[in-house]
């Protein structure tokens, strides 16, 4: 199964916080021009204060090694303290953190546990990833019925690893009925967003359809994307 790795673009960095409101354009502007040491002589004092979405950046930062050294124990001990005050985007990415091994020790059951808190703010990512542990059994009992509703939320929110993953779920009929309509019209989908896996699965569906079965999917694509992936599944 197809997994989001961490979180580390740089326009996820400065999010809005009334903490951040006499210094986010300093920060912004230097970023914006590759000054990431400017950059992170802001962040830091805010991480500092107890700023969870400054403590995140900064976690990110360490993990690029932006503005300085890259140093994954470091971006974990900043996640954490931002997860732990409940931002979802640094509880996945902790949990990203423990399924990989990268600055703590690899611990599926604690990605789970991160993954799992940022899925139920709403996270499309830890959705997805969450969908893989369940998906492949690591930290929780293999359960394909449970990876599909996780794919299932994260694919109605765009990301385009679950609507793979629920292409692939309803190709083989795991955890859900065989369609294979319903396969090949997630796979356009995911496609159309560079997917390179999911072009190689439409086109190998596609020679196993009818020409009535593939002007099914194409126009259940379409109208899934009109609705911006809300209620196609």
């Amino acid at each position: 199964m197809k997994q989001r790795l961490l979180m580390l673009m740089t326009a996820s960095l400065f999010a809005a916080g009334t903490a951040w409101a006499d210094t986010i354009e300093d920060a912004e502007a230097a970023n914006r021009l590759g000054d990431f040491a400017a950059s992170i002589r802001i962040i830091r004092p805010l991480a500092q204060k107890g700023d969870a979405r400054a403590q995140h950046s900064l976690g990110v930062m360490h993990s690029n090694g932006m503005g300085t050294v890259k140093d994954h124990a470091e971006a974990a001990k900043w996640f954490r303290l931002a997860a732990t005050q409940g931002l979802a985007s640094a509880q996945r990415n902790l949990g990203v953190m423990y399924e990989s091994g990268l600055g703590v020790i690899q611990d599926y059951a604690e990605a789970v546990k991160w993954y799992r808190l940022a899925a139920a703010q709403g996270n499309e990512s830890a959705q997805s990833n969450l969908g893989v542990m369940y998906s492949s059994g690591r930290g929780v009992p293999k359960n394909d019925v449970e990876a599909v509703k996780w794919y299932r939320l994260a694919a109605a929110q765009g990301d385009e690893s679950a609507q793979y993953n629920l292409g692939v779920m309803y190709a083989n009929g795991q955890g859900i009925t065989m369609d294979a309509i319903r396969a090949y019209m997630w796979f356009i989908l995911a496609a159309e967003k560079g997917d390179v896996d999911a072009m190689k699965y439409r086109d190998t569906l596609s020679r196993r359809m009818t020409p009535q079965q593939l002007n099914e999917a194409r126009d259940q694509a379409s109208a899934c994307q009109a609705r911006n992936f809300s209620g196609c599944d």
